[in-house]
């Protein structure tokens, strides 16, 4: 069984960065060829689809929120992907959740239903 486990989350001021760091683990897994994507879930609202990439060719795909001052890389000898936020703002205040899957696109866009596995979360709060 694949697990996921996020670290790297805490409390920040405003226009901080933060790297969040997702380890995965499980009896013969390989980063390689999965796609890995960040989630986050603010208080009251729906979980939202951050960034993604695909760990063989770095295909990255990322939506609004993220665009501009987050980014994703992946090292696939440590079986670690990593989320680095830039530029912190209250509004990025959640619990950061990493996933992975194999998409039948190789990326999936992050679309929830491509992703096989979560981590359990870590929560980030920016203030001031």
């Amino acid at each position: 069984e694949v697990q996921l486990v996020e670290s790297g989350g805490g409390s920040v001021q405003i226009g901080r960065s933060l790297r969040l760091s997702c380890t995965a683990s499980g009896f013969g897994f390989e980063l390689d060829g999965y796609t890995f994507g960040w989630f986050r879930q603010a208080p009251g609202k729906e979980r939202e689809g951050l960034i993604c990439q695909n760990t063989r060719d770095k295909m990255t795909y990322s939506k609004d929120p993220a665009k501009g001052r987050f980014t994703i890389s992946s090292d696939n000898a440590k079986s670690t992907v990593y989320l680095e936020m830039n530029s912190l703002k209250p509004e990025d205040t959640a619990v950061y959740y990493c996933a992975a899957g194999k998409p039948g696109d190789g990326l999936g866009f992050l679309r929830e239903y491509e992703y096989d596995y979560w981590g359990q979360g870590t929560q980030v709060t920016v203030s001031a």
